[in-house]
């Protein structure tokens, strides 16, 4: 029997990635098992096990195309407003709030991501995507330089417990709408 191509087994990885990330989206860590993964992605359990080594090594996978994902929503809203680093910084978080409270990544992101993988490597991952970001965009509208780390956590903290009590609340329109108001009000605070 011939082996795969190397484009075939990306291929196969992409699709189990795909597949996973719908998945642990959709019903959580804990309720999606590899041999769902598997069916879902029409392979077999040892192709999955192949591409990730195990359904965490999976699961990280998930989590680290999710942070890029943000982050380059975080970063297109940021470079389309205008040269106003002040404007760039809010668009940039504002974009975050939103990308972060889709239902997918909010699920993967804010509710299992730290529990799956670790604080420490949840934070490598944000601190490497959109947690960058905003470090460099609160550094860039200037302000004391030795509290730039700390801004940086507590703004990011609070886009993040925001995005819960959206995705939690009766209304998310309604409250979409209030957690943005309240973040230009955070904002316009800042540095």
């Amino acid at each position: 029997m011939p082996r795969a191509s190397a484009a075939d087994a990306a291929r196969t990885a992409e699709t189990v990635l795909t597949r996973a990330l719908e998945l642990f989206g959709a019903r959580g860590y804990a309720e999606v098992s590899l041999g769902d993964i598997a069916q879902h992605a029409g392979v077999t359990r040892g192709a999955v096990y192949h591409h990730f080594r195990d359904k965490e090594g999976l699961f990280r996978a998930v989590v680290q195309r999710l942070q890029e994902r943000v982050a380059e929503t975080v970063v297109a809203a940021a470079e389309a407003a205008e040269a106003d680093p002040r404007a760039q910084l809010r668009a940039g978080c504002h974009a975050f709030l939103d990308a972060v409270t889709d239902d997918v990544a909010l699920r993967v992101l804010l509710v299992d991501a730290a529990s799956v993988i670790g604080p420490h490597e949840w934070r490598r991952l944000d601190q490497e995507n959109s947690e960058r970001h905003l470090r460099e965009a609160i550094a860039a509208i200037g302000g004391d330089e030795e509290l730039i780390d700390a801004m940086t956590a507590l703004l990011s903290g609070a886009m993040n417990e925001g995005a819960m009590w959206v995705a939690l609340a009766d209304d998310r329109v309604a409250a979409s709408a209030r957690a943005h108001r309240a973040l230009d009000a955070l904002l316009s605070t800042a540095a």
